[in-house]
């Protein structure tokens, strides 16, 4: 069974009043009850389902649930984890709320902005669901795109001989600047197995879905050699295995014949850009659900 709609808020004395939104999100083994048991708990709480969204994943024997909620309270996250910490025992549930705080972003790039380009103009125009708090590359190039756009920019190269230290002052940036998720838009640089098992689930990378069936260079002009009909983009968590995270968004464009290789890169860079954001903003909106090496994502 899918059930994925949005609900009625429930009418309370504060309805018209200042109101601030919290998530919930739960997975756990399916057992009868548990859709009561949360609404249950938000109603003798004060907490006003405002959307909800629930997925049953009768082939795994598995449950996903995400559900928003209003109130003229702030969101207290530790009191509530503390307070729903029984139901959540009573059915084995990994569950988070979330308050209504967007998600601080750490943006790393090399040469190419266009990723950067489109996270600045959603971020400036407030439809990214995050905040991006700085670029870190390991060239100079972009620094004009991210310092027009009031962005602190790090330059940090990177050698085969400093990589260790660059991925160590990597994390120390995430600490200090309070970052919940590191975006790898375009950055042409692979991390080592042991960064990413510390940013697991925190960092979301994208690349062209030729991969893998046009690895290494020129890889629009393999697929143009190849007669492509469709060219496209995979945004998808950071794993040790290269570009085999757990898929968040795809995105692909039809193409023929008279597209050359540049033409091909720019339709592939406009996919890129489009499955990018969607993913940061999902993840942002705590829309994305881990699970093993998918992921279930509540639109």
């Amino acid at each position: 069974m899918s059930v994925d709609s949005a609900l009625e808020p429930i009418t309370t004395s504060a309805a018209h009043g200042p109101r601030t939104l919290g998530v919930l999100t739960l997975t756990c083994s399916e057992h009868r009850g548990i859709v009561q048991a949360v609404t249950s708990f938000l109603l003798a709480h004060g907490l006003d389902i405002v959307e909800h969204h629930q997925f049953d994943d009768n082939d795994r024997g598995a449950l996903f649930l995400r559900t928003a909620f209003a109130t003229d309270r702030a969101v207290d996250v530790g009191w509530l984890t503390t307070a729903f910490a029984p139901v959540a025992e009573r059915f084995g549930m990994t569950f988070s709320f979330h308050d209504d705080r967007p998600p601080r972003l750490l943006v790393m790039v090399s040469k190419l902005g266009h990723c950067l380009n489109d996270l600045i103009f959603r971020w400036r125009a407030g439809t990214l669901g995050g905040e991006i708090a700085l670029v870190v590359s390991n060239h100079d190039d972009l620094r004009p795109m991210a310092e027009a756009a009031g962005l602190p920019f790090l330059h940090l190269p990177v050698r085969p001989d400093t990589k260790t230290e660059v991925e160590a002052r990597l994390l120390a940036l995430v600490d200090e600047h309070a970052i919940d998720l590191v975006v790898l838009a375009r950055y042409m640089q692979i991390l080592s197995d042991d960064l990413c098992q510390t940013l697991a689930g925190r960092a979301i990378n994208i690349h062209h879905s030729f991969l893998p069936g046009f690895k290494g260079a020129r890889p629009y002009h393999q697929a143009y050699t190849r007669g492509v009909k469709l060219v496209g983009a995979t945004a998808h968590y950071v794993t040790p295995d290269l570009d085999e995270g757990p898929i968040i968004e795809q995105e692909v464009i039809r193409v023929d014949h008279t597209y050359h290789p540049r033409t091909l890169a720019t339709v592939g860079q406009d996919a890129e850009c489009l499955a990018l954001s969607r993913a940061v903003r999902w993840h942002c909106e705590h829309r994305v659900l881990l699970h093993g090496r998918s992921t279930v994502v509540f639109r």
